[in-house]
């Protein structure tokens, strides 16, 4: 009598067909430019224009009112005059150039300070005519050919007249008339920021002093380079 084996499990006789593993993958949550982004970019351009453009703004419109009522001011500041000598040399080379306005002007400095930046020039056969101006006033010095004399005459800007010229950016330096475009655009960008701000923001005090500071500083030095 044989010794009965037990039967093989079914499940290792039934030979299973092998299936691919799927890896289960959970959706991915785009994260895109939302609502909340934009205000909070918003708040961050409003905070760091607010500074340097309220300056501007203020200081243009104080100065638009003056240029648009100038019978407010009218008083004026006292011609200087005064009569310096060329030395022959000098003159000797002048006549020799075409445009002798460096040569002159640098000889007139020597002696005495000069008001305004170099605006124009016109050569007759006995004289030379040169024109001076910024915002801070203007100098015509006319040169003498027979003399070898330099006439010149200053007239200094009052506080109104200068505050006037530099709102309208006239006879003023590079400087500040890109000071004025830059100005107009910031605050542009500021209304804008504003006009998107309907409700409050958060404060920073320690940021705003600084950045008004420092724009108190950049206006000064740009007056002072164009001035």
């Amino acid at each position: 009598m044989g010794i009965l084996q037990s039967p093989e499990p079914i499940d290792q006789m039934i030979e299973q067909p092998s299936l691919p593993r799927r890896s289960i993958q959970r959706p991915s949550k785009k994260k895109g430019y939302r609502k909340t982004d934009f205000y909070r970019h918003s708040r961050a351009l409003h905070a760091w224009l607010s500074a340097f453009a309220f300056l501007t703004l203020m200081f243009f419109s104080a100065t638009g009112i003056l240029l648009n009522h100038p019978e407010w001011f009218t008083a004026t500041q006292p011609e200087q005059i005064q009569e310096i000598a060329l030395s022959a040399e000098v003159i000797s080379t002048a006549q020799q150039q075409e445009n002798p306005s460096v040569l002159l002007l640098d000889a007139v400095r020597e002696q005495t300070a000069l008001v305004g930046r170099f605006k124009s020039i016109e050569i007759f056969d006995d004289e030379v005519m040169i024109r001076l101006e910024s915002p801070a006033g203007s100098t015509d010095v006319v040169v003498l050919w027979d003399q070898a004399i330099a006439e010149v005459t200053q007239q200094p800007a009052t506080t109104v007249t200068l505050l006037n010229d530099l709102h309208r950016g006239k006879s003023t330096g590079a400087a500040w008339r890109w000071l004025i475009d830059i100005s107009a655009v910031l605050i542009l960008l500021l209304s804008i920021a504003g006009y998107v701000l309907f409700f409050s923001l958060k404060t920073r005090k320690a940021t705003s002093l600084w950045l008004t500071a420092g724009s108190v500083a950049l206006m000064f030095a740009v007056y002072w380079i164009s001035v």
